[in-house]
């Protein structure tokens, strides 16, 4: 279970930073309070990342980088389906292809014993 809750708050914090770095292209409140928007939002984010990293590490016997390949390859999915959503940026054969090395990334961390 501590697998799944780290990777869920992953999840969270990489869709709020996906926000807090791209609200800007969005919404004219964030182009005009990025410093405001990074104070307000960094320090939740960065307490969800810290939880998160914890219970991953706690899950592998203390190891830290499952969660790092983890945290990253959930970052560059989310990231592909946030940017398509509200961006409308295509998913070129290079993005794709880079997605699938995320999936496989995941894999290998939950898989390979």
């Amino acid at each position: 279970m501590k697998l799944i809750y780290g990777a869920s708050l992953f999840a969270l914090a990489q869709i709020l930073i996906w926000f807090q770095s791209n609200g800007q292209f969005l919404w004219p409140w964030f182009r005009k309070n990025p410093l405001l928007l990074s104070i307000m939002g960094g320090t939740f984010i960065s307490y969800i990342l810290i939880v998160g990293t914890r219970l991953i590490a706690e899950h592998y016997g203390g190891l830290i980088w499952p969660g790092r390949f983890i945290g990253f390859s959930i970052g560059i999915i989310l990231f592909s389906y946030l940017t398509w959503q509200f961006m409308d940026e295509g998913i070129n054969t290079k993005t794709l292809i880079s997605i699938l090395l995320s999936l496989l990334l995941i894999c290998v961390q939950i898989f390979w014993k």
